[in-house]
């Protein structure tokens, strides 16, 4: 069902979300202070390409730079990029099929909002490597 769901984000909603957070990666690692914010925008076009089976999970050694960067970030793009990503994922709810989208749009919000200080990581599924609260890959028995 996640591969299906992903196929069909990736149509309508994923791709070209995936390719303004990518472009805004590029523009950002011009310089050498946006180079922490690019690798956070490419993190977050990586998440929009394929949410599904994925999930945000906050990296325990982020320090106090990521917490400066956030706030930075919140002040100049995340509450457009968030606010964006609400908006649109309430227009989808309005259709039973958009609903799943919407999810997946609701899903970005956090990433959007704090980018520094997390990572993405894949849901437990039968078969796979699970992740604890903080992370760390655990086996599933």
């Amino acid at each position: 069902m996640r591969v299906l769901l992903n196929i069909i984000w990736l149509v309508f909603c994923g791709f070209w979300m995936a390719v303004g957070y990518a472009f805004a990666g590029l523009l950002l690692a011009i310089t050498v202070i946006g180079i922490p914010f690019a690798i956070a925008s490419f993190r977050m076009a990586n998440f929009a390409l394929w949410p599904f089976g994925r999930r945000l999970v906050h990296e325990p050694g982020a320090g106090a730079f990521s917490t400066l960067g956030n706030i930075l970030w919140l002040v100049l793009a995340g509450w457009w990029l968030a606010l964006g990503h609400i908006l649109t994922g309430i227009v989808l709810c309005l259709t039973i099929i958009g609903i799943p989208l919407a999810a997946a749009n609701f899903k970005l919000v956090p990433v959007s909002l704090m980018p520094l200080g997390k990572r993405i990581a894949d849901v437990e599924g039968p078969g796979m490597f699970a992740v604890d609260a903080a992370g760390r890959p655990r086996v599933r028995v």
